[in-house]
């Protein structure tokens, strides 16, 4: 189920399907539903018709407005799904990319992502977007599609928190997340150093790199264990910052869990 979830995409890297999980007593997340991606400013003709064959309904787009400047998405002249932005910086610059402002180790990188993480939940201007992609969830009017730069921080918190509503158990929640190291083509990209030709990582060693690039337990755990801290349980943080409470997330399981 692992590779099958992922969608091979030339472009587009990242693109899979969070859904086929196990949620609460034991119902399996639909398939076919629940999308994250990167983004998709690199798509071929060919991705643009994978992903419009897909009948997507609603794009979340957690990117900023000057990083949707810097590289717009593509879409199918036939794609008819809607495309959701928020008009303010939602990160500055992607985490990753924010990260890698003057570090030269991996123990740098790693530390600069992990206090990144340590406030994903709580972004300002983040959590607008958190709170509109679980009303259009709740909305169910067909597959969705929620993506940001690299598909893997600002992504990874949002569907970690839709897993969540829906009962996915925690070591499930991490192996999704950290699938994103093989759905980025991760390794392919750092052995072709990819980086080299990008001005803000030229001079990184391949380690230091797939700290940024990739994701790490860690960076999850940390944000999970600071969210628990901070409101006791991840269903408190749903109701009091994200605004789905118990009855909004016993509807998510109606739309979302077969049975």
């Amino acid at each position: 189920m692992t590779q099958a979830r992922i969608l091979p995409l030339e472009g587009i890297n990242n693109f899979r399907d969070y859904g086929g999980y196990e949620g609460l007593d034991g119902r399996k997340v639909r398939t076919g539903l629940l999308w994250r991606s990167a983004q998709h400013g690199d798509a071929s003709d060919v991705d643009l018709a994978a992903v419009s064959s897909l009948g997507i309904a609603h794009v979340i787009d957690l990117r900023g407005p000057s990083e949707r400047e810097m590289k717009p998405c593509r879409r199918h002249d036939d794609f008819a799904g809607q495309v959701w932005t928020y008009p303010e910086e939602t990160a500055g610059l992607a985490l990753h990319t924010e990260a890698a402002d003057g570090v030269l180790t991996a123990a740098e990188a790693r530390a600069a992502m992990v206090r990144l993480y340590e406030g994903i939940a709580f972004r300002e201007n983040l959590t607008p977007m958190l709170r509109l992609y679980f009303e259009l969830l709740l909305r169910a009017e067909g597959p969705s599609l929620v993506h940001c730069v690299a598909g893997k921080d600002r992504t990874g918190w949002a569907v970690a928190m839709a897993q969540h509503a829906l009962g996915v158990p925690r070591e499930a929640i991490i192996a999704d997340y950290m699938l994103t190291n093989d759905a980025s083509r991760l390794e392919e990209r750092i052995a072709a150093e990819a980086f080299k030709d990008l001005p803000r990582y030229a001079s990184m060693d391949a380690e230091t790199v797939r700290a940024l690039w990739g994701v790490e337990e860690d960076y999850i755990a940390t944000a999970l264990k600071v969210t628990e801290h901070r409101h006791g349980d991840l269903d408190t943080y749903l109701e009091q910052v994200l605004g789905i409470d118990a009855a909004k997330r016993e509807a998510l399981r109606a739309h979302y869990l077969e049975g």
